[in-house]
């Protein structure tokens, strides 16, 4: 029933499961419509969402060219951009009412986490090899080695809590907050509180997509030492 109250998806069917489902695939819809508006009529000079785009996609190449390096920020560009819109898409749509986020469900972060995570480590043993990669488990020192490997297993393990706990807690958080700001004032109350919420929606998509970067450059990288 509480689908029904509060999310256009809830007349069809309340199931919660359902619900986030249907919100998935409509998110996934937009993201694919809005890109090709974006990329409908390019011109070199940039103009409506074409400028929109170029300006959000610069800004992830810039930024993660800091982090990870030129190289790998535009040839990881594809998966971690993707990431960064459909997590800010799927943030976004839940400050609508009556929509949800599917960013809300700890079974949809989960399942970005382990894209990333099983992604990275790919990449790593594609870069590496094998037994390289993973013999960077057992640390620079032989003698620690049997110390290392349990807390590197630990804290690569880690990282899917991470990710998916941080998405889930804090667009389920807003989620909240906005509706008790409904609630209390349906008028005037929400004008503040869905600038607030949009700036967070583009936050944790940001925080989301920064981190697959990190995780892709230290799993391909070689280290100084």
């Amino acid at each position: 029933m509480e689908g029904r109250v509060f999310t256009f998806a809830g007349l069809i069917n309340s199931n919660h499961d359902f619900i986030i489902g249907f919100y998935t695939i409509l998110v996934a819809l937009l993201v694919l419509l809005f890109a090709k508006l974006a990329t409908r009529n390019m011109q070199i000079i940039p103009t409506g969402l074409q400028n929109v785009y170029e300006f959000f996609i610069s800004g992830i190449i810039n930024v993660a060219s800091d982090v990870a390096g030129r190289e790998i920020a535009l040839k990881y560009l594809p998966l971690a951009g993707t990431i960064a819109f459909f997590v800010f898409f799927s943030n976004a749509i839940g400050i609508i009412p009556g929509f949800e986020s599917p960013t809300s469900s700890w079974s949809f972060t989960l399942v970005l986490a382990l894209v990333v995570f099983f992604y990275y480590h790919y990449e790593g043993i594609k870069a590496k090899g094998f037994f390289h990669y993973f013999g960077h488990f057992l640390g620079p020192v032989k003698v620690l080695a049997p110390l290392m490997l349990p807390i590197e297993i630990i804290s690569h393990f880690s990282r899917i809590i991470s990710l998916s706990f941080r998405l889930f807690g804090n667009i389920k958080g807003d989620d909240m907050f906005l509706l008790v700001m409904l609630m209390l004032a349906p008028w005037l109350a929400p004008l503040p509180a869905f600038a607030i919420l949009t700036l967070m929606a583009f936050l944790q998509a940001f925080v989301f997509m920064i981190l697959t970067y990190v995780y892709i450059a230290g799993a391909v990288m070689e280290e100084d030492h």
